[in-house]
């Protein structure tokens, strides 16, 4: 090359070069040198360092992006191959996709701010818990009664876990109370009409079970149901001898309630079941659970990616090789397994790395998810970095983060750049 085309090419790559210089290489190397000095500016050769590994903040982001490194990518590509390959046959496989991929375009903020809600611990405001408490409450029915229990002169005493029985045997022909009191009024049934004293049946136990209280100070007469107070429908009352359950019944929107000649000489009593604190589902954004649903909600906005990826790379394998396989008797899972995996293998290569560095450092999701009570445990890297800078005010620290992040991308990179080599090469 002369020199007049080599100053050509120079003056070309010039102005790529001064970015790169100033938008990369400038920062990269102003962080490591910035690295060694504390939080004054002073020199302090490694202590930033010493900091970093010893503080249960800064290990607790390492911890944390090391799950993410490890669980976000993989299940965001297994994912994005699942969907890809179950839509490809699909007549409206495309609008699936395009469903899939909505999230892409939306920030990661607002996606942040989507999920606060979603995992919003009350089922009735957060779509994670009403979607749980409604299966959980498919398979387990939850008590209508929370916090219920007998007044001051109740004829009713505690029975152990949580129920309680008659003090006294009850006798056929005999009406019965069974009052109670302290559930909330927001809390009672929708069905609760006003409670009314049960009629005496020839052989059999009859009674009322309802809510001993009358607002406004004075009103009302103990133990006994009054026109505004309201029965308690559906709990379950059981007649008991010698320990053992020989009748049971539940009360109607009323709350009175017949119970069979067996029930002659028993006590009655209310099992635990219809007091237990209702199931309000899980806590998502507490300690325990809080990195797991950040990283859901980042397969979600990511799945999409690695669908469409995958997907392209599945338009362009050999059909001739999958006929081939299944003519020879392969079902569809080792036709999956054994052909069309293989053959995707560089275009899962791409996904995996790319979600691999794209995770390495994620932030807006960490910092905009958790609530401040669990902000410590779904700590990760750039999330400690803007702390230490912004937060602490603490430059040396952040630089020392930020030094740490840039060698934990470089395997990555270089796998990454080993990879297209070698893809070059073929």
């Amino acid at each position: 090359m002369t020199g007049t085309r080599r100053t050509i090419a120079v003056l070309f790559l010039l102005p790529a070069l001064v970015l790169l210089g100033a938008l990369v290489l400038y920062p990269i190397g102003y962080s490591v040198g910035r690295s060694f000095f504390d939080k004054a500016g002073d020199f302090s050769g490694f202590d930033n360092y010493e900091t970093m590994f010893s503080d249960d903040g800064i290990r607790t982001a390492v911890k944390n992006n090391a799950i993410w490194l490890v669980a976000a990518p993989a299940l965001t590509t297994a994912l994005g191959l699942i969907f890809a390959v179950l839509t490809e046959r699909v007549r409206w496989g495309t609008a699936f996709k395009l469903v899939i991929f909505m999230p892409m375009v939306i920030s990661m903020l607002a996606a942040g701010i989507i999920f606060r809600l979603v995992y919003e611990s009350d089922p009735d405001r957060g779509v994670a818990n009403a979607l749980w408490v409604g299966v959980h409450d498919t398979f387990a029915e939850s008590s209508g009664f929370p916090q219920g229990h007998p007044g001051a002169r109740s004829p009713l005493e505690g029975a152990g876990g949580g129920a309680f029985i008659t003090k006294e045997p009850v006798r056929a022909g005999e009406p019965v109370v069974l009052p109670l009191t302290g559930v909330p009024p927001d809390l009672m049934p929708d069905d609760a009409a006003s409670a009314k004293p049960a009629a005496a049946e020839p052989g059999k136990v009859t009674g009322t079970a309802w809510q001993d209280f009358t607002r406004g100070k004075g009103r009302g007469q103990v133990n006994a149901p009054d026109a505004a107070e309201f029965g308690y429908p559906g709990i379950k009352i059981e007649a008991v001898k010698d320990g053992e359950v020989v009748a049971s019944t539940k009360a109607a929107s009323d709350g009175t309630f017949t119970l069979p000649e067996e029930a002659d000489g028993a006590l009655l009593r209310y099992p635990a079941d219809n007091f237990r604190e209702p199931y309000n589902g899980v806590d998502w954004l507490g300690p325990t659970l809080i990195t797991p649903a950040i990283i859901g909600s980042y397969i979600w906005m990511w799945a999409g990616f690695a669908m469409v990826l995958i997907a392209a790379g599945l338009a362009s394998v050999p059909r001739e090789l999958l006929e081939a396989a299944r003519v020879d008797g392969a079902n569809e899972w080792q036709v999956f397994r054994r052909v069309t995996v293989p053959l995707l293998a560089p275009v899962l290569a791409v996904v995996v790395v790319t979600l691999m560095i794209n995770v390495m450092k994620i932030f807006d999701l960490v910092f905009v998810i958790p609530p401040g009570s669990s902000k410590d445990e779904a700590n990760v890297l750039a999330v400690q970095l803007y702390n230490s800078a912004f937060g602490d005010r603490d430059a040396g620290v952040a630089s020392a983060i930020a030094v740490l992040l840039f060698l934990l991308v470089i395997p990555v990179m270089l796998f990454n750049l080993r990879r297209m080599r070698r893809e070059g090469r073929r």
